[in-house]
């Protein structure tokens, strides 16, 4: 005997379930970017400026939440678009006024870069006063106990003596490498709506897994 020809109304329900699936499929997909982009987002380690904290390479996850919510903290380590002329490969007019010997930018440049974001620790907030010894934040006239850095190394933007002060609504940020990160020093604090979230914790690879 051979088998009877499916008849018209299991070829439709066979296409309907087809479709269903697919739907549910893309509809995931979806909502798995979706929720990516709106609330956590990877994010991976593109130099050496955040070292020994963070390895180039590793991978992070970034919570795009929290600062609708709460400001950000001193320590805390984000992810920021820098202002133009930050990038490394275009390195050119991003402090907004010009820096003063022995002083480090106190005003960025207010174009925004859409390039690669940084990542850097906030080292002071609004209406501090900042100077830098010795590759340390002196913040209000306290230098920052930082057993976490990799040492400065006598560099020019490593004693900036001369108080800046931090404009309202800005966070002035170090990379961990201070010998090797080109950050506020250099261009200037970053306006609190460039910052695109909090690094909290690491997660790639699986031997640096844990909160930052």
């Amino acid at each position: 005997m051979t088998a009877a020809a499916p008849t018209e109304h299991a070829r439709r329900s066979r296409a309907r379930s087809l479709f269903e699936t697919v739907f549910v499929v893309a509809l995931a997909v979806g909502l798995a970017i979706g929720i990516q982009a709106a609330v956590a987002k990877p994010y991976k380690i593109p130099s050496e400026s955040m070292v020994p904290t963070l390895e180039v390479g590793e991978r992070v996850i970034v919570d795009r939440v929290s600062y609708r919510f709460s400001d950000p903290e001193v320590g805390d380590i984000v992810v920021f678009q820098p202002p133009v002329g930050a990038e490394p490969t275009h390195v050119g007019r991003a402090c907004a006024v010009q820096r003063a010997p022995g002083q480090a930018c106190p005003k960025a440049w207010p174009e925004r870069s859409d390039d690669v974001p940084f990542i850097k620790r906030i080292v002071a907030g609004p209406g501090d006063r900042l100077a830098i010894r010795d590759g340390h934040p002196v913040v209000n006239g306290v230098e920052a106990h930082e057993d976490f850095v990799r040492g400065c190394g006598g560099g020019p933007d490593c004693d900036l003596p001369d108080e800046i002060v931090i404009p309202e609504g800005h966070y002035f940020v170090m990379g961990d490498n201070r010998g090797a990160s080109l950050d506020s020093r250099a261009w200037g604090p970053v306006p609190k709506e460039w910052i695109i979230g909090r690094a909290f914790m690491a997660y790639w690879p699986l031997d640096r897994l844990g909160g930052l």
